[in-house]
């Protein structure tokens, strides 16, 4: 923090929670007790104050804490930023937030997309690997914004759309004009199907 102040670079860090912070927030967790006692659902109550560690840090910084209280109880948590003149709802779930679903998106490609398989004896070879799962990542991510949209998994994760809508069972028969697919009339996921092969097959005609 210290550098990028020095450097003039705006940061928001997550901020480790402790007894001091969580007292600067008991008024506010209250807040959100009482509120999910009435509402039933998940309540937050953010509070923005200025607060130094006791010895590594050099000054006071701005921090905005997450006064959260759900189902299992109270869930605060904590971030310190220069940012001084954005909200602190906004700051903390459409700035802050966005890093951990950027996150998400590279766990996606690893784990749904085995782009962490980079076993191979060659730098090529591994390169190549990963090329794949890059091509593939992009795929799925245009199959969600194209033929997914206003469906039930308009926002999938990879291995959701793999598993629900590409490994499925089918029979296919060629013929010299057609091919046809022809899936068990059990299928759940049967109209989501139908629904996105629609909607590319629209977006084609309308490139066309």
């Amino acid at each position: 923090m210290a550098w990028c102040e020095s450097k003039r670079v705006d940061f928001v860090l997550g901020l480790a929670k402790n007894g001091r912070l969580k007292a600067r927030i008991a008024v506010e967790i209250a807040q959100a007790k009482k509120e999910h006692e009435r509402t039933g659902r998940a309540e937050r109550v953010f509070a923005v104050f200025r607060y130094q560690t006791l010895t590594s840090w050099s000054r006071e910084r701005r921090v905005i804490g997450k006064a959260e209280y759900l189902e299992k109880g109270a869930n605060p948590r904590f971030i310190v930023t220069s940012l001084k003149a954005t909200r602190a709802r906004r700051l903390y779930e459409k700035i802050y937030c966005a890093r951990g679903d950027m996150e998400n998106r590279i766990k996606e490609q690893q784990l749904d997309l085995f782009a962490d398989r980079t076993s191979t004896a060659t730098l090529h070879g591994n390169q190549l690997r990963l090329w794949f799962s890059s091509v593939a990542y992009v795929l799925m991510n245009e199959l969600r914004r194209l033929a997914l949209i206003e469906t039930e998994m308009a926002r999938p994760q990879c291995g959701t759309i793999r598993t629900k809508l590409l490994k499925i069972g089918a029979q296919i028969k060629l013929s010299t004009r057609r091919i046809v697919i022809s899936m068990a009339s059990g299928y759940p996921f049967g109209a989501i199907f139908k629904q996105a092969y629609e909607n590319l097959r629209r977006h084609v005609l309308l490139q066309t």
